[in-house]
C-alpha cells in the first residue's frame, strides 16, 4: 500500500506564537499512530536560499503515514487544532508518492507503492543539506532557476521549505501534470545546468527528489487556492 503524504501550510500573525509551537510540536509528534515520518518546517519565497527569503509568517508540517485512516486521525489531533487555531489561513496537500530518489535526515520517507499511471496533477519535493564550503557557489546559481521556475508554463504555486533558514532547505511546487514538471526539471536550460553541475561541483551532503500524485487540495496559500 502506498504511503499517504501530507502537507500543511499555515499563515499566522504572531510570530513568537508560531515559533513557540514549533518547539512544542516537534515533542508531540513522537509516537504518533501511523506515523512514519514528520518535519516541521520554516518557509520562504525559494529565490535565494538565504536568510532574506524566510517567511515568518508562514509555517509548515510534512508527514508520511502508513494509511489514510491514520492521516484523517491526525487532522483532528491536538497539533493541527493548535495551528488552526493561531492561523488565519490554512493550505492542505494530500498526496501519494510516485517515484522518489535520495534520503531526507538518513531516511527514505517517499517510497512508492506499485506502479500506477497518473495522468492528473503533481507536487514535487526537493530537499537539499549543503556542504558549507560548497554553499557559495550554490547561491549563486540559485537565482536564475528560480526566476524561471515562476514563468514554467502548468506551475500552480511553489515555495521555499527547510528546517533551518541556511543549509537545510528545500522546496515544494505544484504541477498541472507530470510532463510540465519534467519540462522544468529536464529541459529547460537554468535547471538542467544545475542538475548537471551538481555532481562535479559537490554541493550537497545529502538530497532527495520525489514525485507525488495529487489527491486532494483544500484551503489557501497568500490568499490564493491553487
Amino acid at each position: 500500500m502506498s504511503a499517504v503524504a501530507v502537507l500543511h501550510v499555515w499563515g499566522t500573525r504572531s510570530v513568537p506564537s508560531a515559533l513557540w509551537r514549533m518547539g512544542r510540536d516537534r515533542i508531540g509528534l513522537r509516537g504518533t499512530p501511523g506515523l512514519r515520518f514528520a518535519k516541521l518546517l520554516g518557509t520562504g519565497s525559494g529565490e535565494t536560499f538565504t536568510v532574506r527569503d524566510a517567511d515568518p509568517h508562514h509555517w509548515a508540517t510534512l508527514t508520511v503515514w502508513e494509511d489514510q485512516q491514520s492521516a484523517a486521525a491526525f487532522e483532528s489531533g491536538r497539533l493541527v487544532r493548535g495551528w488552526d487555531a493561531l492561523a488565519h489561513e490554512r493550505l492542505r496537500v494530500v498526496m501519494s508518492p510516485l517515484s522518489s530518489r535520495g534520503t531526507w535526515s538518513g531516511a527514505e520517507p517517499f517510497a512508492p507503492g506499485p506502479a500506477e499511471r497518473h495522468d492528473g496533477p503533481v507536487a514535487a519535493i526537493t530537499r537539499a543539506r549543503l556542504r558549507v564550503r560548497r554553499a557559495a557557489t550554490f547561491w549563486r546559481a540559485v537565482p536564475a532557476v528560480s526566476s524561471d521556475l515562476r514563468g514554467s508554463p502548468g506551475l500552480r504555486m511553489s515555495l521555499g521549505i527547510g528546517e533551518a533558514p541556511v543549509g537545510l532547505q528545500g522546496t515544494f511546487s505544484l504541477w498541472e501534470s507530470s510532463d510540465a514538471l519534467v519540462d522544468f526539471a529536464y529541459r529547460r536550460s537554468p535547471h538542467l545546468e544545475v542538475v548537471r553541475r551538481t555532481a562535479s561541483a559537490g554541493w550537497y551532503a545529502e538530497e532527495l527528489f520525489a514525485r507525488l500524485a495529487i489527491a486532494e487540495i483544500e484551503g489557501t496559500y497568500r490568499g490564493v487556492a491553487p
